[in-house]
Parts: structure tokens; sequence; C-alpha cells
């Protein structure tokens, strides 16, 4: 076998900073590789990894490629991650999370401490929080999932899930909320838990301490908290079909939003709460760039999906003589999208939470942080008067954007509940 000189240059610098690589000249390592990003210490290079983008990072204890191949390319990979075989694309782990052989990751994937899933598991634009874990041969595109407090108390996916993130009319306005940001960033709420061989017809909102029976496929929202909800029998119906008719927008359409706000949300506690544990960190900065780039490309999945839907339901407007009320909502959404746009574009906007915001930090900051503490011990420590004032700071976030959007449409009751 015959390495590319560049490849063959960069694996004798990794070779110098520690980096194990029990069979290094099975190693591809693209040229625009920066060495400077890869930790020396503790990282494993098993046989048959690639190595590609200008923005990869790897920090310290990393393992790559363990049970097969393993291809990461401008993925940010956080301390202590597992990532046993297959392709990662500009995606980010934090530490300690892992992926079975077989997985395939793509970009606007963020998986936070200790999150992990077994072999052969699809995630693209998906969110997990810590300690979610997901079986195998999963597809959980366009997700974002919360909830559990430890590893023996965590949300989880049965194996042979699969979100349903894409319609008969071409739509992928389909992002679902399994959870959500301000309560879940605690890690003091009750597990989700999705049973095997079922899934969601996106958009969906699942809150916490929910049961869904194995076999199960929601297509409806599961508001209330504690429930064991088994699935409807479909019911065989043969009809005639109507594309682009629209029938529940309002409910499309207000999902989505609150999916954009709960991602506004993250980004605010990312950079006032979460950084100074990543500044901690060697490489550390790096990898927090990944994930505030992966909030952002999230947004923008989320508003081209939507500007794509607005305009077929624009195009559909007096195609259906029974459909005058739902007209009005579609020119409406049609009309507010670029206003839409520029409510979710941009990076965290300070004024919005202000109060809240400066409220939680204060009362976060008296608990005192070590050189060497951890952000789960950190955020699990707080007392429980604290983490309310911080759901109620990321709270108040979604609920302004929520009440902005709804304020561009206002014939679409887009949060009746």
């Amino acid at each position: 076998m015959e390495l590319r000189p560049g490849s063959y240059d960069k694996i004798l610098e990794l070779a110098e900073k520690g980096v194990e690589m029990p069979n290094p000249w099975t190693l591809d390592i693209g040229e625009e590789v920066d060495p400077d990003r890869i930790s020396g210490r503790g990282v494993i290079l098993f046989p048959g990894c690639r190595i590609y983008g200008r923005n990869t990072v790897i920090s310290a204890g990393a393992r790559i490629g363990y049970e097969g191949p393993a291809t990461i390319d401008d993925c940010q990979i956080g301390p202590g991650v597992e990532l046993k075989g297959g392709y990662f694309n500009k995606a980010v782990f934090l530490e300690k999370s892992s992926l079975g052989l077989g997985a395939h990751v793509r970009e606007g994937t963020i998986l936070e401490e200790e999150a992990n899933g077994a072999h052969c598991v699809g995630l693209k634009q998906t969110i997990l929080f810590p300690f979610v874990t997901l079986g195998s041969l999963i597809n959980l595109c366009d997700c974002l999932v919360a909830g559990g407090t430890s590893r023996k108390d965590h949300s989880e996916v049965g194996s042979s899930y699969i979100h349903f993130n894409y319609t008969p009319d071409g739509d992928k306005t389909t992002a679902s909320l399994v959870g959500d940001v301000p309560r879940g960033v605690m890690l003091n709420r009750a597990p989700i838990f999705l049973g095997g061989q079922g899934g969601m017809v996106g958009p969906i909102r699942v809150n916490y301490g929910n049961v869904v029976a194995a076999g199960t496929v929601l297509r409806t929202d599961v508001d209330d908290e504690d429930r064991l909800v088994f699935g409807q029998v479909p019911t065989g119906e043969n009809r005639d079909r109507r594309p682009h008719s629209y029938r529940t927008i309002a409910r499309v359409v207000g999902n989505n939003i609150r999916y954009l706000a709960n991602l506004v949300a993250l980004e605010h506690w990312y950079a006032y709460v979460r950084r100074p544990f990543f500044d901690r960190q060697e490489l550390g900065n790096l990898v927090y760039a990944g994930a505030m780039a992966r909030l952002a490309s999230a947004k923008e999945e989320r508003t081209k999906r939507l500007e794509a839907m607005a305009a077929k339901a624009k195009a559909s407007i007096g195609r259906y003589e029974d459909r005058q009320q739902s007209d009005a909502g579609k020119r409406e959404f049609y009309d507010a999208m670029q206003a839409i746009d520029g409510l979710f574009a941009g990076g965290p906007a300070e004024h919005i939470g202000a109060a809240q915001r400066s409220s939680f930090l204060d009362a976060a900051h008296v608990q005192g942080q070590s050189d060497d503490q951890k952000y789960v011990d950190f955020i699990k420590g707080l007392p429980a008067e604290t983490s309310e004032a911080g759901a109620r700071w990321l709270q108040a976030i979604v609920d302004h954007l929520c009440r902005q959007a709804q304020a561009l449409m206002p014939s679409l009751h887009l949060f009746s509940k």
C-alpha cells in the first residue's frame, strides 16, 4: 500500500506527539488536517481510520475505530469520546459520548456528555442531551432529545426506532422535541422512553416522564407528563389524496417555531453557562466553536425547510374550495417568512431574557467552580431553586420568540397548548 505523501508526514507528526496508532500505515490523514488540533494524550486511532477536514479536533483520550474503520470529517471530538466505527461529518461529540459500529452521523449533530448509541445508528441535525441512550438500528434525524439525570436514569430510544422526517409533499419541516431545552439542560427531569420498533411522524412534542409502548408510531403531541402511551391502529382508509392542502399548517409551523426557539435558548446556554467549562479543557475552545457552529447550522436548516414549505403553501392557495380559512393562514405564513428568518438569524441576542439570565448566573456562581469541576457535576450540584431560575430564564427566551412569531401570523393559532 502506498501512502499519500501528506498523509505520511501527518502520521509521523502525530506519532511524535504521542498519538497511539497500532497500525499507522493503514490510516489516511488529509493534508488539510491540523495536527495541533489533535491531542497527544491518550488518543488512539485504530487501523483503517480516515481523518479529514481542516476543522477536525480530537481531544485527549478519544478512541476512534475500535470496532471497524471510521471516517472523521470536520468533526469536533471532546475528551474520552469513543466512535467505534462508521462515518462522522460536521458533528460534535462532548466528553465520554460514544457510538457503536456502523454509525452514520451527519451535519448538525451534537452528542452531549455520555450520550451514546449502539450499532448502526443514523443521525443528522440531531441533538442528544447528556446520558441519552439509543439502541441499535435507529434512524433519528431532525430531533432534540432530553431527559434523565444520570447514566442509570436516562432517556432511551429503543432499537429499530425511526423518526419520520420527510412528508409525501416533500417537506422536512418535521423537527421533533423530545423534552425541551429550558428544563432538559438542568439534568433533573424524568426520563422519556420511546419503545423499540416504533417511530414518530414529525414534527412531534413529547413531554418528560412519558413511556411510549414498543411498536407505537406517534402521530400527535404528548404534552402531558408521566403517561403510558399506546399508538392508534390505522383504520385502513382509502380516500382521495390532497397534495399541499396543509390541513394542520398551524400545528406544523408552531412546532417548528418552538424548535427554533429552543435552539436559540441552547445557544444562550452554551454562551453564558457552558463556555467556561470548555475553556478549561485542552482544545476545548475549538470544540465550543464547533458546537456553536452546529447550532447555527441547525437554525439555518430549520428556516430553510420552512421557506420551502411556505412557497408550496402559497402555490396551493385556492386549490381546495373548502380550505379558505387555511388559505388565509398559508398567505400569512408565506408573507412572514422573511421576518421569521430575521427572528432566528445570528448568534444569541443579549437582550432576550437578560433579567432572568442575570438572576440565574448570580445564584449559580455563588456555588463556586473549581478549575477541575466537570460541567455535569456543576449542573447536578445546583440547588433546586437555582435550577428552576435557570429554566425560567431559558423559557423566557422561548416564549419571547414564540410571541414574536405568533404576532406575524395572527390567524394561525400556533401555540394552542
